[in-house]
């Protein structure tokens, strides 16, 4: 099951004068075993797995697949004139 981390926030920030938008991506991460098929909640718990002797995991055995949700941002305020 994956885990969503920050979602969107916006903010501007100046860039040579200009003020430009910075936006926070919403991410959904799904970490898991790729030995036992385990799936974890969070990076705690994977890390927490691979520290526990009693288990034979291994930093290496941990997937990290990551999918970014990006803000829809309108830029610009007018309308395009196809000469009509």
């Amino acid at each position: 099951m994956p885990f969503k981390e920050d979602g969107p926030l916006v903010d501007y920030v100046d860039i040579n004068g200009k003020k430009v938008p910075r936006l926070r991506c919403e991410t959904e991460v799904t970490l898991k075993n790729t030995v036992t098929g385990k799936e974890y909640m969070s990076d705690k718990e994977a890390e927490d797995d691979v520290k526990d002797p009693n288990t034979a995991t291994q930093k290496e055995h941990i997937r990290r697949d990551v999918k970014v949700t990006v803000p829809k941002i309108v830029m610009g305020s007018g309308t395009l004139n196809n000469g009509s």
